[in-house]
């Protein structure tokens, strides 16, 4: 498996493309879609569908425009379709630029625990807290998470939004930190870190 990172648009969010052979997908599609579907058509990447570790705009910006050449869908849980329903509005909101927003069209929910699709398998770990409906994906064979804006490193997402819940997210860091301590962390914005190094900074 191969992971491709980007930040993305300007609050600098990190998209990977996950590659396996010619397939592959796309996890938190940022805000550029130009740029991901030209590097898609650049590497002759196959994409099967896209991930978003919880629905702020920063993460998804670019599906509805990536969905519009390519019908893959977004997948999602279910207590952040609110976020995706906001999308426009809250994108205006923060964006130092005007921009035309291109809402996602094709929208399907993230099951829980294992996942298969095409060869990818995934385990979804639901981790509200920063979102209610904010999700990280582990690949056991390979060691490697991506949490979004849950974890970073060093530190982790903020929780003082209507919508937040500090006790949620450190019940969700909990069930993060009893991963193998070598397991990758490819976080929502920054650097890559590894839960070994991340444990011992959370004292609950």
């Amino acid at each position: 498996m191969q992971i491709k990172q980007f930040s993305l648009g300007q609050l600098q969010t990190n998209c990977y493309i996950i590659c396996k052979g010619s397939n592959c997908i796309l996890v938190d599609p940022a805000d550029d879609a130009s740029f991901l579907l030209e590097e898609l058509s650049r590497q002759n990447l196959n994409l099967i569908a896209m991930f978003a570790t919880h629905g702020h705009f920063d993460h998804v910006l670019a599906v509805g425009e990536i969905q519009l050449s390519l019908k893959v869908p977004l997948y999602i849980h279910t207590k952040d379709l609110f976020l995706i329903k906001r999308l426009k509005e809250t994108a205006s909101h923060f964006l130092i630029e005007n921009q035309h927003i291109t809402p996602p069209s094709i929208i399907k929910f993230v099951p829980s625990g294992s996942f298969r699709l095409d060869g990818f398998k995934l385990k979804i770990i639901e981790t509200p807290g920063h979102t209610p409906g904010g999700c990280c994906f582990y690949f056991r064979e390979e060691r490697v998470l991506f949490t979004g804006d849950t974890l970073f490193k060093g530190t982790v997402g903020r929780t003082d939004l209507s919508y937040s819940n500090r006790q949620d997210l450190e019940v969700s860091l909990k069930k993060l930190f009893v991963l193998p301590v070598g397991t990758t962390v490819y976080p929502g914005h920054g650097e890559e870190t590894i839960i070994g190094q991340e444990e011992p900074l959370y004292h609950f």
